[in-house]
């Protein structure tokens, strides 16, 4: 596969998969409630093998999917990348027994998974986390987690977290432990937050909730890797999910405009309009090609991998924001009308600037990295 093209399969992959999405997805989540998990949704997801296929492919594969779904029904797409998101720690880094007691069912889309990293005073912040693993017992077998953790997408309803809490309060980020908790621990409750973005996302309360070695993803204190591979990983898919919104809005505009009747012709006749929708296009294509080739960066084990997964994110969130407003602009006050697709999108777009590492974070990583890279 070069590295800005797709070979006929994939592409013939991705259209099947919209078709998929338009007949059997989006009806699912138009049945479904704001700010909830929408479980019929997550299964349905199981029975197309799309979660499945979240183990079995890489990067690249994973930026197709939520591209894809993201064109025509971003509730589905993000019910995909949280199970992802929450389980590929598991995946990656859990043992023979975590894997087989988790995988199949999140696969089949009969269990819900949750990433919880963020909380009230390190959102994007990783290494300061507060949340408390205090040794448990004379013998040090065990810990309990003491703590918050807020802006969890899935929380309070998964059925399971991979939480990440200081296990050595003096060691920074070495101090870091990752934990698969399951949501039945003792000790362990949450609360939905009524948020913008239309997904589900809460905050989880830890009042001692046991956890033992058997629960420990990776290694004790190298939970900061555990959650920054899996960043790398998903970064880039971030970009493809905003990649997605962003052509569905310039579908919707490509539509609008030769349509609409204004000024005594369509509205693409208006090089005022035209220049707009020439300006979206090459956005979208400009984003479209970093994602792809950081996926493939990933995929390939190549040298710079956070580098490229964050100029990823970096260009194809801003864009997509830029993108749809411009939609907005071009659409008129209908597209503010409630239930239109890009008052829909225009709510959604603006989430993924802010998680997974918010934009300035992003040139943050960006920038160090290339100074890294000046000195070698």
């Amino acid at each position: 596969m070069g590295t800005f093209s797709l070979p006929p399969d994939q592409l013939a992959w991705c259209t099947a998969l919209r078709e998929h999405a338009e007949q059997r997805l989006v009806p699912l989540a138009e049945k479904g409630e704001t700010g909830r998990v929408n479980r019929e949704l997550v299964a349905e997801l199981g029975r197309l093998g799309l979660l499945e296929r979240l183990f079995t492919s890489g990067a690249l594969d994973l930026c197709l999917m939520r591209e894809s779904l993201a064109r025509v029904c971003t509730e589905a797409e993000t019910a995909l990348a949280l199970q992802g998101l929450g389980a590929h720690p598991v995946h990656a880094y859990g043992t023979e027994e975590q894997r087989e007691r988790w995988l199949p069912e999140v696969g089949a889309g009969r269990a819900v998974a949750a990433f919880a990293l963020s909380e009230p005073g390190a959102g994007s912040d990783a290494a300061a986390l507060a949340l408390r693993a205090d040794q448990d017992g004379t013998e040090g077998t065990g810990w309990r987690l003491t703590g918050e953790k807020c802006w969890i997408s899935n929380a309070p309803e998964a059925d399971f977290y991979t939480v990440f809490a200081r296990t050595d309060p003096s060691a920074g980020a070495r101090g870091v432990t990752a934990f698969l908790v399951p949501a039945d621990r003792p000790g362990l409750t949450g609360e939905h937050l009524d948020m913008l973005s239309p997904h589900p996302i809460g905050s989880l309360a830890f009042d001692g909730v046991p956890v033992s070695a058997d629960d420990v993803l990776g290694e004790p204190g190298a939970g900061f890797r555990v959650a920054m591979s899996t960043l790398d990983l998903f970064r880039p898919s971030v970009g493809a999910f905003a990649v997605g919104m962003a052509q569905a809005a310039l579908d919707a505009t490509l539509a609008h405009t030769a349509e609409r009747e204004a000024f005594g012709g369509p509205l693409k006749n208006l090089q005022a309009v035209a220049h707009q929708v020439a300006d979206m296009a090459v956005r979208v294509e400009s984003a479209r090609l970093m994602v792809y080739a950081a996926a493939a960066a990933y995929d390939e084990g190549a040298d710079g991998v956070p580098r490229r997964a964050a100029m990823a994110k970096l260009l194809a969130t801003e864009t997509a924001q830029q993108v749809v407003d411009t939609a907005v602009q071009l659409h008129g006050a209908r597209a503010l009308r409630r239930g239109h697709l890009l008052e829909h999108l225009y709510r959604e777009v603006r989430a993924p600037r802010i998680y997974e590492g918010a934009t300035e974070v992003q040139r943050t990583i960006i920038a160090r990295e290339v100074y890294k890279e000046a000195t070698r």
